[in-house]
């Protein structure tokens, strides 16, 4: 299934797509897609139900991130080889790993705000890893039995926020706009291998990113085994899984995005973004 919520910020409703694309609203079968509604055996239930039944959503909705409740954003860095090589950085020994705030999430066809200050705003398409089950010292071959999808994250980084301030990723990772996640989640049985997903990115219809998560350094089922032994990850919570090569930062001399520019990514598996770059105001703020 491709499931998805709707909605204003804040005022988003369960739905899905039926197999002709369109819009339906789940609200009467489920209160939201959060907790334990994406346990992999309640998504399996929730496939079997009549989706050509449930009521279509007419006209053109604002769509947000497709999962509720997430309490954390977690990322991997450099997990990518392609990427390693063109940064010049040393592939590490385990997964790299940092965290985004929960306020940067946003929608998949939300703005991108260039923070106040910023200089060196930069784009990573990536796939994101929805865990549906609780977690704890798991075992890389149980691993992904504890997934409820997958989704596409844009995750969008401040390099000079990132590298220049303090050596905490965070503080680069967390803007408010800096995770736009969808359009949809597509569920785990609809994704034969996560290690086979396409990725791509373009600015200003320029093409930058052309990748495959098979270039992972730290495949899925290795990177939720590797976080259950440092925390407990809950159901809703987002990992990213790291990008292939192409990022702004990469480009020499280095590019990053500026207020109007255009970013679009997409998979051919997780659908597409479209973003247009704006600069931050207080107003807005």
């Amino acid at each position: 299934m491709r499931l998805l919520r709707y909605g204003p910020p804040g005022e988003e409703r369960p739905g899905c797509l039926d197999g002709n694309g369109a819009l339906r609203d789940l609200s009467r079968v489920i209160g939201d897609l959060a907790g334990d509604a994406i346990d992999p055996d309640r998504l399996r239930e929730l496939g079997r139900c009549d989706i050509e039944s449930l009521p279509k959503v007419a006209g053109s909705v604002r769509l947000g991130p497709p999962v509720a409740g997430i309490r954390k954003i977690l990322g991997i860095g450099l997990n990518y080889r392609s990427h390693a090589e063109e940064t010049g950085a040393t592939p590490p020994p385990e997964p790299m790993v940092f965290s985004k705030a929960i306020t940067a999430l946003s929608g998949p066809f939300d703005p991108i705000v260039i923070p106040k200050g910023s200089m060196k705003t930069d784009w990573e398409v990536e796939l994101a890893v929805i865990v549906g089950r609780r977690m704890q010292y798991v075992a890389q071959a149980d691993a992904l039995a504890h997934v409820a999808g997958y989704a596409l994250i844009n995750d969008v980084s401040e390099r000079a926020f990132q590298k220049e301030r303090g050596g905490q990723f965070v503080k680069g990772k967390s803007a408010d706009s800096f995770a736009p996640l969808g359009p949809w989640l597509i569920t785990a049985d609809e994704v034969a291998d996560p290690q086979a997903v396409d990725l791509w990115l373009d600015v200003n219809g320029r093409r930058r990113q052309t990748g495959s998560t098979a270039d992972m350094i730290f495949p899925v089922a290795h990177i939720l085994s590797h976080l259950s032994e440092f925390m407990t990850l809950e159901p809703g919570d987002v990992i990213a899984t790291g990008t292939p090569a192409g990022v702004g930062m990469g480009c020499r001399p280095p590019e990053y995005l500026r207020p109007g520019d255009i970013v679009r990514l997409g998979s051919s598996i997780l659908g597409e973004q479209h973003h247009d770059v704006v600069a931050w105001r207080a107003a807005a703020a």
